[in-house]
């Protein structure tokens, strides 16, 4: 009997067929992954302002060049979290797969990153390339789970129902 794959690989279903499980829990880990760096950024750019401002001449990489700007005035506090707070907002809405937040915070990330190329601070410039590799990789997720959800894939974590044969 001749098959096109290993005995462990299922054959594949016809066209218009629910994504497997396993496929729709790895696309929303991925989202979650990616999202998460939103979160991740926001909080190493609140430590690196702390840090600032008790005197440190130490910080992350992966904080914001945009904080790290705002530090050198009165105000760079109040700024910074609110600046962390966005890319909070932006990694909380990327978890639930909303495309438009992955856009906003890339492009929010190069643009920081930006800063960091005016002022040659490369090492944290790849470090903002790496973020944005991960973030991107995300919203790729976030937009593969949407054809899924589209197709009648049932929602991550169910069962699907079980029909004889």
């Amino acid at each position: 009997m001749s098959t096109s794959g290993p005995p462990s690989t299922p054959p594949p279903g016809p066209t218009g067929q629910p994504a497997p499980i396993s496929d729709l829990a790895k696309q929303g880990q991925l989202v979650r992954s990616g999202a998460n760096w939103f979160i991740w950024i926001a909080g190493l750019s609140l430590v690196n302002s702390v840090l600032f401002v008790a005197g440190s001449n130490w910080a992350f990489f992966l904080g914001l060049g945009a904080t790290q700007f705002s530090d050198a005035f009165v105000v760079a506090l109040i700024v910074d979290v609110v600046i962390a707070a966005i890319f909070v907002g932006l990694g909380l809405m990327s978890r639930s797969g909303a495309l438009w937040s992955f856009i906003v915070g890339m492009v929010l990330i190069v643009l920081d990153a930006l800063l960091l190329v005016w002022v040659q601070d490369w090492a944290a410039v790849a470090f903002h390339a790496l973020a944005l590799f991960f973030v991107f990789r995300g919203f790729q997720a976030a937009r593969q789970l949407a054809v899924f959800r589209t197709a009648g894939a049932p929602p991550a974590g169910t069962v699907p129902p079980i029909t004889p044969r």
